[in-house]
């Protein structure tokens, strides 16, 4: 979470700011695995005052990245046509589902999954200006 503010605070544009925040959310999956399978699979156990802690802190961070969807659309930077809360929830699944996915020993580094992560949404939320500045740099 700290990190997605200081990303937040750190980026001036939209796609940079989506960018990290999405590579710092998918590390978060590689340091804290075990923890996070357990919590996802056991958080109806929760006493309701941490309950009420950890939705507060997800809704926190998922409205870091509802910002940054709408500060994207607002420049010009993302694509009008699209939902910022369907965008929104949809990199929050994808990336939340990794947990049961992922391993520290597989075929690729949590870096490689970040990279495909924001290369599969960015792909999907970038204006067509901003995919063809992209494609000249590339």
């Amino acid at each position: 979470m700290e990190k997605a503010i200081i990303a937040n605070e750190t980026y001036d544009s939209p796609t940079m700011k989506l960018q990290a925040i999405i590579k710092d959310f998918v590390k978060v999956f590689d340091l804290y695995k075990p923890h996070i399978s357990v919590f996802y699979q056991e958080t109806i156990y929760l006493k309701p005052q941490y309950e009420q802690l950890v939705k507060k802190k997800r809704e926190k961070f998922k409205l870091l990245i509802l910002d940054s969807i709408r500060e994207g659309k607002a420049s010009g930077e993302f694509r009008q046509d699209m939902s910022v809360d369907i965008t929104g929830m949809a990199i929050l699944g994808m990336v939340n589902w990794t947990y049961k996915w992922y391993k520290q020993n597989g075929a690729k580094s949590i870096e490689e999954i970040g990279d495909i992560f924001v290369d599969l949404i960015l792909r999907s939320v970038l204006s067509e200006e901003m995919l063809r500045k992209d494609s000249v740099r590339t």
